[in-house]
């Protein structure tokens, strides 16, 4: 006598749908994975092309006009430079800034003060054409300058160019260092450069960064506003 075993009840088995998915074209593939990539681009460009600088103009103009448009000096409403760009300044009746490496727009020339073409020389201390230039610059300072009292000591920043080549403050200690020149070339008592000087030292930023230090441009415009004789603070 066989015995059989009991079937259990179970889910009922489906048959396999043997028919083939249609197959999505290459075309639609594609832009099915580009569309949020190109959505995003559009996106971060209008926020950070348009949006952002839009914004931060509007800021800025609203609050720091003066430095948003390049910090621009004016004399009877002509603009004649700007606070920040420095300007060649060879008279001897004026400051002079610190030298300048730049270049003309070719690149083959020196051009000092050149704001088209920023740049240093790139000249090492130790470099030998750059200890000559410094040499050069040293005597052609004190034949500049015959009335600075023997042993004082040359600011470095007379004789040496900024990084940008367009630096528009001196140190006070150059700023001194000029004043016999001016005030015979003017007419003017040292004293009273001395405290034109004086009265244009800006101090260093927040009190804690950089130097004291004088811009150029602003206190050659105010020895241009004193009459022979005339004090400072006038």
């Amino acid at each position: 006598m066989t015995r059989q075993t009991p079937q259990l009840a179970g889910p009922t088995e489906t048959k396999p749908n043997m028919e083939p998915t249609p197959r999505e074209p290459m075309w639609r593939a594609i832009l099915r994975q580009a569309r949020p990539a190109i959505i995003i681009t559009l996106v971060l460009t209008v926020i950070t092309g348009i949006v952002y600088p839009l914004a931060t103009m509007g800021v800025a103009q609203a609050l720091f006009p003066g430095q948003a448009n390049g910090s621009l000096i004016t004399v009877n409403g002509h603009v004649i430079g700007s606070s920040l760009i420095g300007q060649y300044w060879t008279q001897p009746q004026y400051f002079h800034g610190r030298p300048s490496a730049t270049l003309n727009d070719a690149g083959t020339a020196p051009q000092p003060y050149n704001a088209a073409s920023s740049g240093a020389s790139n000249l090492g201390p130790t470099n030998v054409a750059f200890i000559k230039t410094v040499q050069q610059r040293i005597a052609a300072l004190k034949k500049e300058n015959p009335d600075v009292p023997p042993g004082t000591p040359i600011p470095v920043d007379l004789v040496t160019a900024s990084g940008s080549g367009l630096d528009p403050d001196i140190s006070v200690a150059a700023a001194y260092y000029q004043i016999p020149r001016i005030a015979k070339a003017r007419g003017l008592s040292q004293e009273t450069v001395r405290r034109l000087v004086d009265q244009h030292i800006e101090g260093r930023f927040l009190g804690l960064f950089g130097e004291p230090r004088v811009n150029v441009l602003e206190l050659n415009l105010a020895l241009d506003s004193l009459e022979p004789g005339q004090p400072a603070g006038k």
